[in-house]
């Protein structure tokens, strides 16, 4: 804690560029840099005034490679608001004739994708009804082997053996309770 105390006090009392980096025994870290500068600037520093090679090959190009993404990323995320209608101020009219063709073939896909969906609906619709008829005439023809008098089917669908009074006869239930205690005082 002293040494870092220090160091933070040699930043400001002698206008320095300090950078301080502490491992203890037991593997934990303690660090300071000063708030005019990076530790990666610092030992850029080092490395130049000492000779000493710190970073190898390996390591700057994979300093230049994210760095490169970071560009990539960020030009990629221009180009997605400038899709979602955002930041276009900036933009020339030729620039805007590509995001206008980009937005034209997504909605034709999106529209092509919805026409495939209502197709495939369609058919599995299709193929329930004739199921459904296959179904319903298998069904007639068990109820005729067995020797039922088996009426037209009705306008609701449903087969009416024997029956002569109309299907819209209302039905009245009571509900009888089996409790003992529920039954109503008469």
């Amino acid at each position: 804690g002293g040494i870092l105390k220090k160091a933070k006090e040699i930043t400001i009392l002698c206008d320095a560029e300090v950078s301080l980096v502490i491992f203890s025994s037991t593997g934990k870290m303690s660090e300071y840099c000063s708030p005019s500068t990076t530790l990666v600037k610092i030992l850029d520093r080092y490395q130049k005034g000492s000779g000493k090679k710190l970073w190898d090959a390996k390591h700057e190009f994979l300093s230049n490679e994210v760095e490169r993404i970071k560009k990539e990323n960020d030009s990629m995320l221009i180009k997605l608001r400038h899709l979602k209608g955002e930041d276009l101020t900036s933009l020339h009219p030729k620039e805007l004739i590509p995001i206008e063709e980009a937005l034209e073939n997504g909605l034709a896909n999106v529209r092509a994708r919805q026409m495939e969906f209502l197709r495939a609906l369609k058919k599995n619709e299709r193929n329930l009804e004739d199921e459904n008829k296959r179904l319903s005439y298998i069904l007639h023809q068990q109820q005729i082997s067995m020797g039922g008098n088996v009426r037209e089917v009705d306008h609701h669908g449903y087969h009416q053996k024997g029956r002569d009074y109309p299907s819209q006869i209302p039905f009245a239930f009571r509900v009888q309770p089996i409790q003992p205690n529920l039954h109503q005082n008469k």
